[in-house]
């Protein structure tokens, strides 16, 4: 039995709420992969906030054609397709995909969309070299603590400064009034 046009529409509706709330589309040829694999993927993306979605290209095909956000994807809507719909960590989604691709060897990335471009492989591959989110934070917390400790070391040296220059002045006029008494 096939699907209601009722059913076709909450597909679609669904498939614009997920892209509405993505930053990253990804294309990617997952012909041969068993559901225990879909499964395995799906299970590596959701840490990263990102959806596996497994639909028709007609589907999505609907489902960007109102929003120019996503319009390149269409050139990507061709044979077998799953979609990885990114929320916000790009670069661990990424990673999280090539480590599944290294040990099923069965999908091919066939590119992506970010803000209205055109994503071929080479591109999300450097993306997926970025830090992610997590590694940059800590990067820039690493950052600001050594330019507090900076500062404070400056600070500190303030008085200690001034102590050694109102000693050296104290010693040179104790001097010089020793080598005054003697004459």
């Amino acid at each position: 039995m096939g699907r209601t046009l009722e059913n076709k529409k909450e597909i679609v509706a669904d498939l614009k709420q997920t892209l509405s709330q993505s930053t990253l589309a990804l294309v990617i040829d997952y012909q041969g992969l068993t559901v225990a694999e879909i499964t395995d993927l799906r299970r590596r993306l959701r840490p990263t906030g990102t959806s596996c979605k497994v639909t028709k290209n007609t589907f999505m095909g609907i489902a960007i054609q109102d929003d120019e956000k996503w319009q390149p994807l269409s050139e990507l809507l061709k044979g077998a397709s799953a979609f990885l719909l990114v929320e916000e960590d790009f670069s661990s989604a990424i990673k999280a995909y090539q480590d599944f691709q290294k040990a099923s060897k069965k999908t091919e990335l066939r590119g992506g969309v970010m803000d209205g471009r055109l994503l071929q492989a080479p591109d999300v591959k450097a993306l997926g070299d970025l830090p992610s989110k997590e590694e940059l934070m800590a990067q820039i917390a690493g950052a600001i603590n050594a330019l507090a400790t900076k500062v404070a070391v400056g600070i500190n040296e303030v008085p200690s400064g001034l102590a050694r220059a109102l000693q050296a002045v104290a010693d040179k006029e104790n001097s010089g009034d020793e080598s005054a008494s003697e004459e």
